[in-house]
């Protein structure tokens, strides 16, 4: 149960279709079903503070949050934390299924004939399998349901002067920007922006290539932080408008009479005319320092006549900052996956784009959130940029993708920064997810003993039971992708009962239906009961018994040895083996599948050594606490190439299989490759 429910706003404003104003512009089916969850607020649950980098007081400024947009805009919100700038990159509801590839790591005993080697491995050689991150795959109408909860959620934590843009496709983007019309006015729609991804397609059959982007930019008020941004003259333009001095600098006139003609006319060193500025600016151009400019006096122009003419004021190109971006950005490229920002993330944006955005509406030390944050490029550029941040994600891959993304900023062309400050968060909503939602719902169908498919029954159900008392049971699971799906309560029990219920090819006598957070068990049983609509008896069951059976630790053996480091005492822990099952299903399952497709053609399988530390990612240890917040005293990552991450430094050297640390390890932490982590204490 959340602990509250916090209001999205005080009070609606005039023209915006929230709470008693409900009037929704964009009408399709269900489009009202989110009215009731907007009047009962934001679920507040319990925070959980999973691990602080840096510094205790500066890391709560910046903070990783593992959770849904909205329990996490609740959480701000009860804070009083209000962000300045919010990007988001949601889903676009485009029915593609996104995955990550996985790379086996490099045998730790096989170490010293690779560096011995002196070659790096080309990617193509690495064996990696692929592993389903999350599904793209929504109901239109349910989508747009899902946006508008979110995009009220994230306006009302935002600050008078905040500005926010979402960043969509073809798919929906047309949609959603009818409801940002809606949410936050359309006078407060700045631009449309068309982000060029990437060149044309050669494959492209029956219309003309897809390769840009929309990215909505409003601000949540006629008051917003905007600062122009500006691109480089193209050589093109200076060839055709500029002139170059014998110095080599370029110049040009610019003219200086009132466009208008509504200035009062009068005589500038012997030439009247109706100026466009002050005499004053005028002769502040004239004494300036001389020029090489000929026929000049100052950063004047003059005639044949030595008298100054209407194109008159000499501007030099190097003065100016250039041409102001427009909202058509091509210059933009997108990350490929070699590119030396790339995280293997599959839906990664690039830096630069983050970079335009944050420089455009933000000022230093002011915070900038994305609640859909992936790969953490926000977070990551907004750290560069002096900014404070806040990302959030449901998926264990996007937390920990930042995590050590934030941390290998410590290590920059110039210098080794020490100031990466930020706090990892998890929303306690009840909801334990095995990695990311998709897997998540993906285990649990197996976990319901006796579940099957049943032909003729709709996605609603997840299947059916067959039993020797009850006959045909079906079985609803909430949808975990979905958080319109995370509370039972009276609306959606009608919905049971009258709808799903009886459109059914059979008539129940049970029904099971699973739920994650209740607003009251008794309160819906008596409901179910005077509704009379079904005979069936309704059975509710509560999903997290299911959740907790779904996390199988791994297992490992390891060894601490104290050693003498010119005589300082260092500690190293050796990992002797390791063993994944949950990887090991995974690897097992493409090979089968492999071999399948290879049709008789010769296929060599992925194969683990005995010691398995092939499916280790990264490994840290706890020097400071038995339990409870991880500290990362001493952390190690192996990058794909095999190469050893060292506290967020990258080295050319391989994983000995070791880590070492300068007091005594308490706590052990690994992760796996597919991204599980696990934890020993250290005896």
């Amino acid at each position: 149960m959340p602990i509250k429910y916090i209001p999205y706003t005080p009070e609606p404003i005039e023209g915006q279709a929230l709470l008693d104003n409900f009037t929704r512009t964009l009408r399709y089916k269900g489009n009202y079903d989110i009215k009731g969850k907007l009047v009962r607020g934001m679920p507040l649950y319990e925070m959980k503070t999973v691990e602080t980098v840096g510094d205790a007081e500066k890391a709560k400024q910046n903070l990783v949050i593992r959770g849904e947009c909205v329990s996490a805009c609740a959480y701000l919100k009860e804070k009083g934390i209000l962000v300045d700038l919010v990007y988001i990159d949601p889903p676009f509801a485009s029915g593609a299924d996104y995955s990550k590839t996985v790379y086996i790591r490099q045998n730790p005993k096989l170490a010293k004939a690779l560096k011995q080697a002196e070659e790096e491995l080309e990617i193509e050689d690495l064996k990696s399998f692929e592993e389903k991150m999350y599904g793209d795959v929504w109901d239109k109408e349910k989508y747009l349901n899902w946006m508008y909860e979110n995009l009220c959620a994230i306006k009302s934590v935002m600050s008078e002067t905040a500005s926010i843009y979402v960043h969509l496709d073809y798919h929906i983007g047309h949609y959603v920007k009818i409801l940002m019309d809606e949410i936050f006015g359309e006078d407060n729609f700045r631009n449309e922006i068309t982000w060029v991804r990437t060149a044309s397609h050669n494959d492209t059959v029956g219309s003309f290539g897809k390769v840009k982007d929309s990215i909505f930019f409003y601000s949540k008020s006629e008051e917003l932080t905007f600062n122009i941004q500006y691109l480089p003259y193209s050589e093109t333009y200076i060839d055709s408008e500029w002139t170059k001095a014998p110095s080599g600098r370029f110049y040009k006139f610019e003219n200086m009479l009132d466009p208008q003609n509504r200035m009062t006319a009068y005589d500038f060193h012997g030439t009247v005319a109706r100026w466009r500025t002050i005499p004053e600016k005028l002769e502040e151009l004239w004494n300036a320092p001389q020029t090489e400019v000929p026929n000049s006096h100052g950063r004047i122009r003059l005639g044949k006549d030595g008298k100054p003419i209407k194109r008159c004021r000499i501007v030099f190109m190097d003065e100016l900052p250039g041409v102001p971006i427009s909202d058509d950005w091509n210059d933009i490229s997108y990350v490929a996956g070699r590119a030396k920002e790339s995280t293997d993330y599959a839906t990664q944006k690039p830096e630069a784009l983050l970079e335009r955005i944050i420089k455009a509406s933000s000022d230093e030390n002011m915070l900038v959130a994305d609640f859909f944050g992936g790969s953490g490029v926000t977070a990551a550029v907004a750290n560069k940029l002096n900014r404070r941040f806040i990302h959030c994600d449901v998926g264990i891959n996007s937390i920990q993708t930042v995590r050590d993304r934030l941390i290998a900023q410590k290590e920059t062309p110039n210098h080794v920064r020490d100031d990466v400050d930020f706090s990892v968060l998890e929303i306690k909503d009840g909801v334990s997810l095995f990695r990311n939602p998709v897997q998540t719902m993906e285990k649990l169908k197996s976990l319901v003993p006796g579940l099957g498919k049943m032909e003729g029954i709709s996605d609603f159900w997840a299947g059916c039971i067959e039993s020797i008392k009850d006959g045909t049971v079906p079985v609803y699971l909430p949808d975990l992708k979905n958080s319109e799906c995370k509370i039972l309560d009276k609306p959606f029990m009608s919905r049971v009962l009258h709808e799903h219920i009886g459109n059914l090819p059979f008539t129940p006598s049970r029904v099971i239906i699973y739920y994650v957070d209740v607003v009251d068990v008794t309160e819906i049983e008596e409901f179910v009961k005077s509704d009379k609509s079904t005979l069936a008896k309704i059975e509710f069951r509560d999903l997290k018994q299911l959740l907790d059976d779904i996390v199988i630790e791994d297992t490992a053996d390891f060894e601490v040895i104290e050693v003498q480091e010119e005589l300082i005492p260092e500690y190293r822990l050796s990992i002797k083996s390791f063993m994944s099952d949950r990887v090991m299903r995974h690897i097992n399952a493409y090979n089968q599948k492999c071999e399948l497709n290879t049709k008789g053609k010769k296929f060599k399988p992925i194969t683990i050594s005995e010691e398995g530390l092939e499916l280790i990612e990264w490994l840290s240890v706890d020097c400071t606490a038995t339990e409870g917040e991880w500290h990362s005293d001493s952390e190690i990552k192996i990058d794909k190439l095999g190469f050893v991450i060292k506290n967020g430094i990258k080295t050319k050297e391989f994983w000995d299989g070791t880590i070492k640390s300068e007091t005594k390890p308490m706590r052990l932490k690994i992760r796996n490759i597919c991204g599980d982590d696990s934890v020993w204490k250290v005896e």
